[in-house]
């Protein structure tokens, strides 16, 4: 996509600190979306980042610092977004942990960790962003789950039962939200190259690639891609669906 397809859309991000979400905030911008970037906590090298991607790209990029698991934080950025000249076009729920460890070796802090940071938070803060989508009569929510939600691995029990709880409410919510205007997706990305590969062993990476059609490992600028293209209008008439973006897994 060589245009400008995004131009004059408005996007949330979260997670953008670091791997996808990273290449997800520089390919909207690039595409002439204004975003609202949101990482963790505010550092002077996100800063930077976010003021250098709006320069280059001449869009809006503004920091939305939180913890998507603070409640009162949440309900805060949502009424800044609300108050905004901005009308919120686009959402994507990239933010997560990651956790591998067998079904007998996952503690039940690490289980609901993984719960209330990929799925319950999630939730809670879409169901916030549609509201205001709802009035407007249209938007597209993009939400990040994996490969693992779809495939039973070893070793994924705790993370990919939370991309499937992820899943399952996504595509729930494209069923009571698209006469409205609204439509919503799921990307499942396979293996891809962020720091969350640093959690597996490099003999579990091999056998991963191998297991792959194209027997490489995805970057989080082909991911993003993809969620450039629905939140766009060229998947105006596609909602409900899953995109495997995994090389063939």
């Amino acid at each position: 996509m060589s245009e400008k397809v995004l131009s004059g859309k408005n996007v949330i991000i979260t997670g953008c600190a670091r791997g996808i979400g990273k290449a997800m905030l520089e390919n909207f911008a690039k595409h002439g979306a204004n975003v609202w970037a949101n990482a963790r906590s505010m550092t002077p090298e996100f800063e930077a980042r976010c003021a250098k991607l709006a320069n280059k790209y001449g869009v809006q990029i503004i920091p939305l610092c939180f913890d998507l698991t603070n409640k009162l934080e949440m309900k805060s950025v949502v009424k800044f977004v609300m108050k905004s000249d901005l009308k919120v076009n686009v959402l994507v729920n990239n933010a997560g942990v990651n956790y591998n460890a067998l079904h007998q070796l996952t503690a039940e802090a690490v289980l609901r960790e993984q719960m209330e940071v990929n799925f319950f938070a999630t939730f809670l803060f879409t169901q916030y962003i549609v509201k205001l989508m709802l009035r407007n009569g249209s938007g597209s929510v993009i939400n990040v789950a994996s490969s693992a939600a779809l495939d039973a691995t070893s070793g994924r029990a705790a993370y990919g039962a939370s991309k499937a709880a992820l899943l399952c409410a996504t595509l729930a919510l494209s069923k009571e939200v698209g006469a409205q205007g609204v439509r919503a997706n799921i990307i499942a990305p396979g293996i891809t190259e962020t720091e969350m590969i640093g959690s597996m062993t490099d003999a579990v990476v091999a056998d991963t690639v191998a297991g792959t059609d194209m027997l490489r490992i995805g970057s989080p600028s082909e991911i993003a891609d993809v969620a450039v293209f629905l939140g766009s209008d060229l998947s105006s008439y596609i909602t409900g669906q899953v995109f495997r973006v995994d090389g063939g897994m």
